[in-house]
């Protein structure tokens, strides 16, 4: 009896150093923006408090027509009181109002096809690097198959087809960045599952259930949070360029896309500051979607551009 216990834990003990020359996965990094990544911080974050009280705070209702004159210029007095701080629109409505009712159908529904379309994409994508073989190949055919169209289009048919009603558009934008969601996280998901800590969680006995959720997607986090931020830039001016077209967000309701189309005349028939109402919506465009762009690049810039080599 004590010959054989000795044995089994010399055999126990040379199981435990094996594993413990096995490499352990990579310690997590802690990330520290610049002082361009903190400005892109704090201009997204007041976008995003907006989405939720930009219509409590807003002077005036979104549909709320005020004067008499189209085009005011900003500064202008509103008869019986109040100030068009931006300007007034084409329809004599306050336009500061309508960008901050606009936040809220603008980032808000761009928020949520992003998430979705992540859910869909990430899902897909971590599947096809962890079971390969035939799931790998049908899930790539299938995702090749709607990257081969082109965006806009394929938006534009589905709209057409199907309406321009709001989950029809987080439908729409989600499926068809969720294909370059797939291809980024299928990249990630493969190198990943080659490296020496996922060989020493097999070597374990460890789960694949195990694996994805403890090795695969925390390694994975960092660039995918990464392009995250850059699929909610594209998706903001896919919902932005439908509403240009008159197919996104449908009218009294305020997006920011549809508020530089109504207001295009400006440019021609405006009076003074006046021509400044497509300016003020697409100044919003731009502030929400250059400061993403700030903290991607920050982030980026310390990965030492190996996000840009798996991105399409």
């Amino acid at each position: 009896m004590t010959d054989t216990s000795q044995a089994a834990g010399t055999e126990n003990d040379q199981e435990v150093t094996i594993y413990d020359e096995l490499p352990d996965a990579p310690p997590k990094k802690r990330l520290k923006l610049t002082w361009t990544g903190k400005l892109g911080v704090t201009v997204v974050a007041f976008w995003v408090i907006m989405v939720f009280i930009g219509p409590y705070i807003a002077p005036y209702d979104q549909a709320e027509i005020l004067d008499m004159d189209s085009y005011l210029p900003p500064g202008a007095e509103i008869d019986g009181g109040g100030t068009h701080w931006l300007g007034s629109d084409k329809n004599e409505r306050d336009i500061l109002s309508r960008i901050l009712w606009g936040a809220r159908m603008t980032v808000g529904i761009s928020f949520l096809a992003t998430i979705l379309a992540y859910l869909m994409g990430v899902t897909a994508g971590i599947a096809a690097a962890v079971k390969k073989g035939w799931t790998d190949m049908i899930l790539s055919r299938i995702n090749d198959a709607i990257l081969s169209l082109p965006t806009i289009m394929l938006g534009l048919l589905i709209v057409v087809a199907l309406g321009s009603s709001i989950p029809i558009l987080i439908g729409t934008a989600a499926i068809i960045y969720a294909s370059s969601v797939y291809r980024i996280a299928r990249a990630y998901g493969q190198e990943i599952m080659v490296m020496d800590y996922v060989e020493s969680a097999q070597a374990r006995g460890e789960t694949i259930w195990w694996i994805i959720f403890r090795e695969v997607l925390p390694n994975a986090a960092m660039p995918l949070a990464t392009d995250f931020g850059l699929r909610l830039v594209f998706v903001v001016l896919f919902i932005s360029s439908l509403s240009f077209l008159g197919l996104g967000i449908q009218p009294p309701d305020a997006d920011w896309g549809s508020m530089v189309r109504s207001n295009l005349e400006a440019m021609q028939f405006a009076e003074g500051w006046g021509v400044l109402a497509p300016i003020w919506p697409a100044l919003a465009i731009a502030s929400f979607t250059i400061a993403i762009n700030l903290i991607v690049d920050d982030i980026s810039a310390k990965s030492g551009g190996d996000l840009a080599k798996k991105m399409i």
